[in-house]
């Protein structure tokens, strides 16, 4: 290569500018996380708080659901159900209103599930990594499988049901049904039928044409007592098999 080809490259090289490479977003969903918005920062820590009160004096739980303000409904709009269910099955509610998968993440990893060894755990998450950040379904999915994983590090003996998210939104083309679509694809592979198991009821709650009617969720996302009948009714001969009892109650 002679003088001016090398002169030329030099040249090149010092005056090219160097584009800064931007470093890759983290995925909020799986690290974890406590509530930071507003309204739950009253409410938040000490219902945590009381969750590992009330877990201690239980001594022993045979069965745990997990999950965001659908799951915690079993304690309002959907209580009937649980007393007729759960109440008598050593239960413990852990669902927390606005939770997102990372909110989760982080009460496992904090005490939720210390000490215990129950028979199963029913899992729904997601729907407010969807509502309320638009995650991509892959995103959300990350965190429901870090979830997953975080039990059977800490439940090894526990089977773990992991539930579709619920539908969201009136009609099947709704943006934030079809994200919830998206993650219930990914997680349904997750299940190995032996430690963790799949149930998509997500049809029981939706007419024939795919509409979610304000009747069984008045505000298209949350059930009211008669969606929470149909959900407890639905899932009892799965719960009652994953937990070894002869038949449903």
């Amino acid at each position: 290569m002679n003088r001016w080809k090398l002169t030329h490259l030099f040249i090149l090289l010092v005056t090219t500018p160097v584009i800064a490479q931007e470093p890759p977003k983290p995925i909020l969903a799986i690290i974890p996380d406590i509530q930071t918005a507003e309204w739950a920062k009253r409410w938040w820590m000490p219902r945590h708080e009381e969750k590992l009160r009330v877990k201690a004096e239980m001594k022993d739980v045979d069965l745990l659901l997990i999950g965001d303000s659908i799951t915690h409904g079993f304690e309002s709009g959907g209580k009937a159900m649980w007393d007729k269910y759960y109440a008598t099955r050593k239960a413990l509610n852990l669902g927390f209103s606005g939770d997102r998968t990372e909110n989760v993440l982080w009460r496992l990893q904090h005490g939720a599930v210390e000490e215990i060894s129950p028979k199963l755990a029913v899992i729904m998450i997601g729907t407010n990594n969807t509502g309320h950040r638009q995650d991509p379904p892959k995103e959300t999915s990350a965190g429901i499988q870090a979830i997953v994983g975080e039990l059977k590090k800490q439940l090894p003996d526990t089977k773990v049901l992991l539930l579709a998210i619920f539908p969201r939104g009136e009609k099947p083309d709704d943006r934030l049904r079809k994200i919830n679509d998206g993650i219930n694809e990914i997680i349904a592979g997750y299940a190995d039928d032996e430690k963790v198991f799949f149930l998509d009821i997500n049809d029981k709650f939706l007419t024939q044409d795919g509409t979610l009617p304000k009747s069984i969720m008045p505000d298209l996302l949350h059930p009211n007592d008669k969606g929470y009948a149909i959900w407890a009714e639905t899932i009892e001969p799965t719960i009652a098999k994953l937990m070894g009892e002869s038949s449903a109650d």
